[in-house]
């Protein structure tokens, strides 16, 4: 059985050839990350398995793909690149995902989006770049609450950290959950209390648009929004709107409904924004354990 590695990174390359074994069904690594969909086909003749970080693979496209069998998703986020459902219901094609590889390493990214935009340090980078000597009032976080929409791995980890910097956790998840030191709400009330709201999502068809026009006017006036979860879960015209007229007073966003985010995306220009590069996860501790836990999915499909 032979997996191939459709869209690796050099980073990401290097891990896997690390952490290969001699006893590893066939592996190829191709290192041409921006394939194309209509690259696939191609590039996966002969191969049972997948594993893709960030290719888009349509169920047109899976279709000419003859031997691919499985697909050995570099995250939890496969929707946005694939219909696991339909891949499944039309093709035979299992979707594999792979969670709390990361959770540390998000909300750590989450953690410091969050104090960056609180203390406007974006804004003041760039200025004095540029040779200005900008001062901004900050936001102090000390004894404001946060709330935290979705509550899994990552959401514990960030209730964590803001509780040891001495913030009020309140959370929201669609299942009940308890957790020490968190306070679970409504959606209605976390809306309204929270100084900052972060997102913890799954994209899901349910969840796409969570955070509707009429969620954000729902926010404490003058929140704080954080998200390093998935893009479309937001809705970013509305966002952009809020953003612009206050009543979100800044933003730390690592993840975009386009991405890469467009040069003359209103959000580039917008002071009171932090923003990373889809990157939350990237640390060398949640890269490991990412490509450990693809080869052990691998590994598993290899043997039946």
């Amino acid at each position: 059985m032979r997996a191939v590695f459709v869209d690796a990174s050099e980073t990401l390359a290097a891990v896997a050839r690390r952490l290969l074994r001699l006893d590893d069904p066939p592996f190829a690594i191709n290192l041409q990350p921006d394939i194309t969909p209509q690259d696939l086909p191609g590039l996966l003749a002969g191969a049972e398995i997948a594993v893709i970080d960030h290719t888009a693979l349509p169920v047109d496209v899976a279709r000419a793909c003859a031997d691919l069998r499985h697909v050995v998703f570099l995250g939890t986020g496969a929707r946005s690149y694939m219909d696991p459902e339909a891949l499944q219901a039309e093709l035979g094609i299992t979707v594999h995902t792979i969670k709390g590889y990361g959770d540390t390493a998000v909300a750590e990214c989450a953690f410091a989006l969050l104090w960056a935009a609180a203390r406007g340090l974006p804004e003041m980078d760039r200025a004095m770049r540029a040779g200005r000597w900008l001062r901004t009032e900050a936001i102090q976080l000390t004894g404001k609450t946060v709330g935290l929409i979705g509550f899994g791995g990552i959401a514990a980890e960030m209730a964590r950290l803001c509780r040891g910097a001495g913030l009020r956790v309140l959370a929201w998840n669609r299942t009940p959950k308890t957790h020490p030191g968190v306070d679970f709400v409504p959606l209605d009330q976390l809306l309204a209390e929270s100084d900052v709201v972060s997102l913890h999502l799954l994209l899901t068809d349910e969840t796409s648009g969570f955070l509707s026009a009429a969620r954000i006017a729902a926010l404490k006036p003058g929140a704080i929004l954080i998200n390093t979860a998935r893009g479309a879960l937001i809705d970013e015209t509305a966002l952009v709107e809020a953003l612009r007229d206050g009543r979100i007073a800044r933003a730390g966003l690592d993840v975009f409904t386009v991405e890469p985010l467009p040069a003359d995306h209103p959000l580039a220009s917008l002071p009171n924004v932090a923003l990373s590069a889809h990157s939350a996860f990237r640390t060398p501790e949640a890269i490991d354990n990412l490509i450990g836990a693809a080869l052990d999915h691998c590994r598993r499909i290899a043997a039946g």
